[in-house]
């Protein structure tokens, strides 16, 4: 494994899981302010960033030992609409900064579990800030979000709600391997 290629993996492992910490307490948070749908949005793409992280993390699996790790991460937490706000920032910088220089650094190597895997986690970003901003624009209204069926595809993490597709468009796994929430 190229060493620039796993220090980004590491780096995307990182990021994508602290993310998912950031979305669960986010999540809390729609729940207080009286947003239960917007709860679930949180707590939906919480669980696609565990997909990611989780697919970084086996890209390299055989690169042992203890290594420090940077990754960007937003913190701190305000209104629900701050926050959604906030993680459809996170979302559009993982999609046109992070991960396509992690990309170019992949292909450059020929580590094509590396590319594969970035490919992934990025066109599923690109569904994740869709979602917060959708459901922005409800809070931003004072209403909960008005999604049903939100649903994760537990292979590459694309993220939707209403009507089901019969396949991921994004890694083409049938619609049975979607996880409902």
């Amino acid at each position: 494994m190229n060493n620039n290629v796993a220090e980004n993996m590491r780096s995307a492992f990182g990021g994508e899981s602290q993310a998912r910490m950031r979305y669960q307490i986010w999540g809390e948070i729609a729940k207080k302010d009286g947003f239960p749908v917007v709860e679930t949005v949180f707590n939906a793409i919480s669980y696609a960033e565990s997909i990611h992280a989780k697919s970084h993390f086996n890209v390299i699996k055989d690169v042992k030992g203890d290594f420090e790790v940077s990754s960007m991460a937003g913190f701190g937490i305000g209104s629900t609409s701050e926050n959604l706000k906030a993680a459809a920032d996170g979302e559009k910088w993982e999609v046109t900064v992070m991960y396509p220089e992690f990309l170019e650094n992949a292909e450059s190597a020929d580590e094509k579990k590396a590319v594969n895997s970035i490919k992934w986690a990025m066109a599923a970003e690109q569904t994740h800030e869709k979602m917060y901003l959708e459901a922005k624009s409800f809070v931003d209204q004072g209403k909960d979000a008005e999604f049903s069926n939100i649903h994760i595809c537990e292979v590459c993490g694309y993220a939707a709600h209403g009507d089901m597709l019969d396949s991921c468009p994004i890694c083409n796994v049938k619609s049975d391997k979607f996880r409902i929430f």
